[in-house]
């Protein structure tokens, strides 16, 4: 990821990079704050000649206090921001406004003797390298903050833009804005300021953009126009519009917001998702309602009409549909056989507990979504316990791209982080394949990641009869790495490897071949206890996750499997980074991802089988880095 060491935003830039832990910082002569504390319910911070930024400490375990940025406009909004009160975990950066002589800022709901007072400060430069150990080194991340879904995602004269759900002033869930990152690569991205910033309306919640290449919206052919949900306790869930005319940079809401609210008043609707339907030359929006989709269409992205609505009852139960998308792909890469796959997420829902992403492949005649299978049939698109909120890029041709967050709803707020909070997977590129008779979706890391490879240590082939160990994988190894195999079965019925560190921390990966599973286990992977403290979803009343996973310990403690078919071989693409571990199995007919937090990385593996043996063909590890 492209990470300027020093960064100083223009005016308007608002809520650029900061620093966590140790931020070096500089302040003009001039500027000068004074605090006037009007009890513990309010406090002014008077500002003069301002900096850049007021750096704000954070404690994350305190409570929210309302900070506010007061311009004396209708727009300006409160934040909720965890200040410091006996201890600073980090600090993050309020913009200042540039070329004035004075700024306030006011804040609510905090004690006169909390220690943010005293640790407040201004500063006009921040540096943003990175100080937590597990930062991935080439997933994408924030630089600061907590992030959660993609939204948005939009390709574009040769950039791929990835917006996601992201909190500036702090790094667990709140304050949601759009964050925004390019890349030409999907491999290598450059960090930029959030697009659309929370505002009067509500937090800024998932959605997805489009390109107007015909201008039928009115704001120039070529606009990039983002649909969003703005959600508030006062106005609850409702759709909106914001427009772009410099390529996604910055975003003007559409005056006339929201284009859309729910005609039954329901409280779980948003994360509204835009696509065009070509056929019927207009465009569709599928917004999630609870436990169902609801299809909207328009020919101006300004009006919709309803138009059907598919999912009570299907798929796993119980659930909360989440972050809709729908695409047409080709069956086993024939063009002129087609079939249209609609992810939903869940949360809750997953096997092994909280989040995760299911589909269903069918028909689609403009108006109405037509399932394929009966109510009761589940397909998961990855078998993992940490990928969720998958959504596709738009305007991306005959490609297909998916870009999933790496994490659980379980437990995303309590992860061992603190200058960041999540990750996205790979990016994945998605295809329809037959099996037995019945349509799946598959991910497969997209062909850029190839040029991550830095360094090749070719493995000769062997064969396991007992155990076989590979006592180092690659010198001054950082947790950056990919494993490719090819493993002919043999007589084995269990076949897998452990990798692991000098400490004893594992992960363990095998072949149930007797019971077809393929399984992860991480269990003893590092860190594992905060899963102690998990928090399951209000309607997960039931305890299938402790008996669905393997060596079920916590809601991080486990193991999770993938139903696979007994082969006679197979291939395994197995990535490898800071915190987490994703395998693709025979071309991303099965994928799985989860999360690990070793205290170093994982560089020795152990081989094993049970029942007889069975043979590693090729064996490649590929240092992986920017």
């Amino acid at each position: 990821m492209k990470t300027t060491p020093w960064i100083k935003l223009c005016k308007g830039a608002a809520l650029a990079l900061a620093v966590s832990y140790g931020l070096t910082y500089c302040h003009t002569t001039k500027s000068k704050l004074t605090l006037e504390q009007k009890g513990d319910s309010l406090t002014v911070i008077h500002i003069t000649y301002p900096a850049n930024y007021i750096l704000l400490p954070i404690e994350e375990e305190a409570m929210e206090s309302q900070v506010l940025l007061d311009t004396g406009e209708a727009t300006d909004t409160d934040m909720d921001i965890r200040l410091a009160q006996t201890k600073v975990d980090y600090f993050v950066p309020l913009a200042l406004p540039a070329g004035v002589k004075t700024a306030t800022v006011r804040v609510r709901n905090k004690s006169k003797d909390a220690l943010c007072w005293k640790e407040i400060k201004l500063s006009d430069t921040f540096d943003t390298a990175n100080t937590d150990k597990f930062r991935p080194v080439y997933h994408h991340t924030p630089l600061y903050g907590w992030m959660n879904d993609a939204n948005g995602l939009v390709y574009k004269d040769g950039e791929y833009h990835l917006y996601f759900q992201y909190n500036p002033y702090g790094s667990k869930w709140g304050n949601m804005h759009w964050g925004h990152s390019v890349s030409r690569d999907l491999v290598h991205w450059e960090h930029l300021p959030p697009a659309i910033a929370r505002d009067t309306l509500g937090h800024i919640f998932s959605g997805s953009s489009v390109v107007d290449k015909e201008n039928v919206a009115g704001y120039g052919a070529g606009s990039i126009l983002a649909f969003y949900t703005s959600a508030s306790d006062k106005n609850g869930q409702i759709q909106c519009l914001a427009f772009s005319k410099d390529n996604g940079r910055t975003f003007t809401k559409y005056e006339k917001n929201p284009i859309l609210c729910p005609s039954d008043g329901l409280k779980d609707f948003r994360d509204p998702k835009v696509f065009r339907y070509e056929p019927e030359d207009k465009w569709v929006m599928i917004v999630s309602a609870d436990k169902e989709m609801r299809f909207y269409d328009s020919k101006n992205l300004k009006d919709w009409n309803y138009m059907s609505s598919f999912g009570e009852g299907y798929g796993v139960q119980p659930c909360q549909f989440e972050c809709p998308d729908m695409v047409e792909l080709p069956i086993d890469g024939d063009i002129n056989r087609k079939k249209w796959a609609l992810i939903v997420n869940v949360n809750p829902g997953c096997y092994f507990g909280g989040s995760a992403t299911q589909y269903f492949t069918g028909n689609f005649d403009g108006t109405k979504f037509i399932c394929d299978n009966q109510p009761n049939v589940t397909k998961w698109l990855d078998l993992g316990k940490d990928h969720y909120a998958t959504v596709c890029f738009s305007n991306t041709s005959d490609r297909t791209v998916a870009i999933p967050w790496i994490s659980n709803w379980q437990y995303c707020n309590i992860v061992p982080t603190k200058q960041f909070r999540s990750a996205n997977a790979l990016p994945r590129e998605l295809g329809l394949y037959t099996q037995d008779g019945e349509l799946y979706l598959s991910a497969a890391p997209v062909a850029e990641t190839k040029t991550l490879r830095k360094e090749n240590k070719e493995i000769p082939s062997f064969t396991v009869s007992n155990d076989y160990h590979i006592d180092s994988l690659l010198t001054d190894n950082n947790g950056a790495y990919e494993l490719a195999l090819e493993i002919t079965t043999g007589k084995a019925e269990i076949m897998g490897f452990s990798l692991f560190n000098d400490k004893g921390e594992k992960v363990d990966i095998y072949f149930n071949l007797p019971e077809k599973r393929l399984v992860m286990d991480r269990t003893k992977s590092g860190i594992v206890d905060f899963g102690k403290n998990s928090v399951p979803h209000e309607i997960e009343a039931h305890d299938r996750r402790k008996t669905t996973s393997i060596n079920y310990i916590d809601d991080f403690a486990l193991a999770t499997w993938a139903p696979i078919k007994k082969e006679n071989k197979y291939a395994l693409d197995i990535f490898i980074d800071k915190c987490s571990v994703e395998i693709f199995l025979n071309g991303g007919k099965i994928a799985m991802t989860n999360l690990v937090f070793p205290s170093e990385p994982y560089n020795r593996m152990c081989f094993y089988s049970k029942g007889g043996t069975f043979n590693v063909d090729s064996f490649n590890a590929y240092r992986l880095g920017l």
